[in-house]
C-alpha cells in the first residue's frame, strides 16, 4: 500500500491555478502557454532561453516555440544574441509586457494564498524543503535516460 499520495489532487491544483491565473489570460488575450512564458522569465531570470523553459518545465520545443513567436510579435519579448553567437538566443521581457508580468504575478500570490492558507511560515519551509526533495528525485529519474 502507498503511504501517501501527494498527487492524489493535482487536478484540483491545476484548476485552481488555471482560475486564478485565467482572468489575466482574458484579459491580454493570451494563451495560457504565453503567460506561462512570461511569468517563467519573469520569475527565474538566470533562465532565459527556450531551451530553458523546454527543460525546466518539460514543456514540448514546439508549443514554446509557437509562444515565443506570438510574444515576440506582440512586443513582449525580444531576443537578444551574446556576441557571434547566432544559435543562442536569450529571452527579455519588453515593457510592453510590465502590466501582464504584474498581473500575473499577483494571481499566482492568489493561487499561493488560497492553497497555502492557515499554514505557518515554519510549516512553509518544511513543505517546501519536501517537494524540493520529491522534485529532485523525479527530474533525476526522468534525466537518467
Amino acid at each position: 500500500m502507498i503511504p501517501l499520495n501527494p498527487w492524489e489532487h493535482q487536478n484540483a491544483i491545476k484548476t485552481l491555478y488555471a482560475k486564478c491565473v485565467g482572468a489575466v489570460c482574458e484579459k491580454y488575450q493570451i494563451s495560457r502557454m504565453e503567460l506561462d512564458i512570461l511569468l517563467f522569465l519573469a520569475n527565474n531570470p538566470r533562465y532565459d532561453t527556450a531551451t530553458d523553459i523546454v527543460e525546466i518545465r518539460y514543456l514540448s520545443k514546439s508549443q514554446v516555440s509557437g509562444a515565443i513567436k506570438l510574444l515576440e510579435e506582440r512586443n513582449w519579448i525580444e531576443k537578444i544574441y551574446a556576441g557571434d553567437n547566432r544559435k543562442t538566443a536569450h529571452l527579455k521581457i519588453c515593457e510592453g509586457a510590465s502590466a501582464v508580468v504584474a498581473d500575473g504575478k499577483e494571481a499566482q500570490e492568489k493561487f499561493l494564498a488560497v492553497m497555502l492558507q492557515g499554514f505557518t511560515w515554519e510549516e512553509i519551509g518544511r513543505m517546501r524543503s519536501y517537494t524540493d526533495r520529491v522534485w529532485d528525485n523525479i527530474d533525476g529519474y526522468l534525466r537518467s535516460d
